[in-house]
């Protein structure tokens, strides 16, 4: 593997992403690869309901989410191995950011979980599914 691995989690569903993160470190591990753990938060701002936040509300929304990532990484995988790795907050659409990213990290495997998907998604959940179809590297699935 020559790229890093790159963990995406929903720091909101802290419970499940746990075994996503154990994955993800194991697999980079096995691989010697730099491990790289991302969430994506919405972007208010350019939708209608912007203008109802505070104009730092962006800010203060991913200060407190690198925050919350930090600490769900460093509990799950410990302290210490919690500092090699980075740590990023994405804004946007979850799965358009986790592909952009790859990209971006020229990440050989990208490691996201199957959360709870509505019957229309039966297999995988939406974001899940859709790094799957549109990923240019390998994407490992946990469940």
């Amino acid at each position: 593997m020559t790229g890093t691995v790159l963990c995406a989690i929903d720091i909101t569903d802290a419970d499940h992403d746990n075994v996503v993160i154990l994955a993800a470190k194991k697999l980079a591990d096995l691989e010697g690869a730099p491990l790289d753990v991302v969430t994506v938060v919405p972007d208010y701002g350019k939708s209608m309901v912007g203008s109802f936040f505070e104009s730092d509300h962006h800010d203060k929304l991913v200060a407190s989410s690198k925050k919350k990532l930090n600490e769900l990484v460093g509990a799950t995988i410990g302290k210490e191995a919690n500092e090699n790795v980075r740590h990023i907050v994405a804004t946007g659409t979850a799965y358009e950011e986790i592909i952009k990213l790859a990209e971006q990290t020229k990440s050989s495997l990208i490691v996201i979980g199957a959360h709870k998907p509505d019957f229309k998604d039966y297999l995988l959940g939406p974001n899940a599914a859709r790094v799957v179809r549109h990923s240019n590297c390998s994407v490992y699935v946990v469940r």
